[in-house]
């Protein structure tokens, strides 16, 4: 595909070919799916993270609420309740059950 491009793009300047507007029309479109690839990237909502995390039972004991919050909304939990209910329900997603 660039290699089209820069086939047409020489020809248009060493002959003065009429495929420049070919060239241009080809530019238009790699530019308008670079675009399109781009705000799709963007708009994906959801990415699971590439990490697992590795807090102890004694971290999530200790952990602050908002980290907890920030650490479930990583992963895509919203999960609305007390500090404590938030605790279990993290330790309970992301802790094995012979790590209680």
């Amino acid at each position: 595909m660039a290699l089209n491009w820069v086939v047409n793009i020489a020809s248009t300047i060493a002959l003065g070919n009429s495929s420049s507007s070919t060239a241009t029309e080809f530019t238009k479109n790699q530019t308008k799916k670079n675009t399109l690839s781009v705000s799709n990237e963007k708009n994906l909502g959801f990415v699971m993270p590439l990490h697992y995390p590795r807090y102890t039972k004694d971290d999530y004991e200790k952990m602050e609420e908002w980290k907890i919050d920030v650490l479930l909304r990583e992963y895509g939990l919203d999960f609305q309740g007390t500090v404590d209910e938030k605790r279990r329900f993290a330790m309970g997603a992301f802790l094995w059950p012979d790590q209680f």
